[in-house]
């Protein structure tokens, strides 16, 4: 089973900046979709850091925004 199956993320729609106060901003083509701050920013850095690839990367950040499996992310 791919989680993929569109090969959407081949493409790396996905993004993320962090600022000096560790908070982090997600962004789907440029445009920013999510904000995380505190223990779910931390969260997400440490997978962000453990991630084998930027496909991994990317996927790490799909499941954060949610949504992106149901092929409405236009």
């Amino acid at each position: 089973m791919s989680i993929d199956k569109r090969n959407r993320l081949k493409e790396s729609p996905f993004g993320y900046r962090v600022n000096k106060d560790q908070t982090v901003f997600v962004d789907y083509q440029g445009k920013q979709v999510k904000i995380l701050k505190g223990k779910d920013a931390e969260k997400f850095l440490r997978k962000m850091d453990a991630a084998e690839d930027e496909k991994a990367e990317q996927l790490i950040m799909a499941k954060i925004t949610g949504n992106f499996k149901r092929g409405n992310e236009k």
